[in-house]
């Protein structure tokens, strides 16, 4: 059975994001034939279109890295109403020079985890924006705004039993359904 490789942009820099966390629990809901990959941003450089003929080393290896997988799932927190800026700073850095964007195609799902009652809802929205544009077919339902409560991760990092767990399994069959249509 071959892998199917997924690579993870987590938007948070934060040694105890909650983004991250959720992001690292997701693996646990995955089916065996699906690897998830979580790619390093935070050592780019700021994105600077001077720089696109001779791009820094951690752009070339985001590049290669979201070139080497088969989709994509973005987990972001939302910040001032919006993505983070680093997250951003990915984005552009591995959509450009103009005409070869890594991102192209890339079938993804978009998530995020807030201790806010409407989760990430306004950062997703704005992301899907800015993914529609960069050609990204990104799964439109179902749509999870995941509010942090206590108790919603269990005390090995995995998403406790019950009702969130539950959807969260529903949102990872459909992604992974959503993949093998764009991909297989």
């Amino acid at each position: 059975m071959s892998q199917t490789r997924i690579a993870v942009i987590v938007g948070s820099l934060r040694k105890e994001s909650f983004n991250r966390k959720l992001a690292l629990a997701l693996a646990h809901l995955m089916p065996s034939d699906f690897t998830l990959e979580h790619l390093r941003i935070d050592d780019l450089p700021l994105y600077n279109q001077d720089d696109d003929g001779n791009q820094a080393p951690s752009v070339k290896r985001l590049k290669s890295e979201i070139a080497a997988a088969q989709g994509l799932i973005f987990v972001t927190p939302e910040y001032n109403r919006a993505i983070p800026g680093v997250l951003k700073n990915a984005i552009d850095h591995a959509s450009r020079p103009y005409g070869q964007s890594a991102w192209a195609g890339k079938p993804a799902g978009v998530i995020g985890i807030s201790v806010g009652a409407i989760g990430t809802a306004i950062a997703q929205q704005q992301l899907r924006n800015v993914l529609a544009y960069l050609d990204v077919p990104t799964l439109g339902q179902p749509e999870a705004f995941i509010q942090n409560k206590e108790g919603l991760f269990d005390d090995k990092g995995h998403i406790a039993e019950g009702s969130t767990r539950k959807f969260l399994q529903g949102w990872v069959d459909k992604y992974v359904d959503w993949v093998k249509r764009h991909v297989g």
